[in-house]
């Protein structure tokens, strides 16, 4: 888990790999504390009538789908475990989540992390890698696409939470 008094700040200057890459752990360390001192069945909430499976639990397994898509799978190569899932039900890696406790929902998001910085630490930034049958896209594309993910859901968060025990705040 995330401590609020030590959680990563993003670098005012240096490199812009810096600064991305410190973006981005700033707003993974946010999805993490949304996600602390929940229990299982807060984590599960609906909260939004119109679509069950935004709850924190279904985001956080989200968000770890992303993070093991964009790096593991585009950047690294890997086959994506959650293909042949999708054919059978769009929004797999929401609902697999309403069956996992919160807290192995963040460790596996937390490893994914992981798994994302180690592979982008070894690109550079405008290498392109082509993935699917012919789409091409660069290592900076897939971080500020990251920031910009990790962000929209971190927001979305922010309200489920609030809706959930009243905790606002970073």
């Amino acid at each position: 888990m995330v401590n609020p008094e030590t959680r990563p700040e993003p670098p005012m200057t240096g490199s812009e790999r810096d600064q991305l890459n410190g973006f981005l752990d700033f707003l993974r360390s946010a999805i993490v504390l949304k996600a602390d001192g929940l229990t299982d069945e807060q984590a599960r909430a609906v909260h939004v009538p119109t679509s069950g499976h935004t709850t924190i639990a279904g985001l956080v397994g989200h968000l770890t789908y992303v993070e093991s898509y964009w790096f593991s799978v585009v950047l690294g190569g890997q086959e994506d475990p959650w293909r042949e899932r999708f054919k059978e039900d769009p929004d797999a890696e929401f609902t697999a989540a309403a069956s996992v406790p919160i807290a192995e929902l963040v460790a596996a998001y937390e490893a994914e992390c992981q798994t994302g910085r180690e592979i982008v630490a070894k690109l550079d930034l405008d290498q392109v890698i082509t993935f699917g049958r012919s789409r091409e896209v660069s290592v900076r594309w897939v971080l500020m696409h990251m920031i910009e993910e990790t962000g929209r859901h971190a927001g979305h968060l922010d309200l489920l939470r609030e809706l959930t025990d009243g905790r606002t705040g970073e």
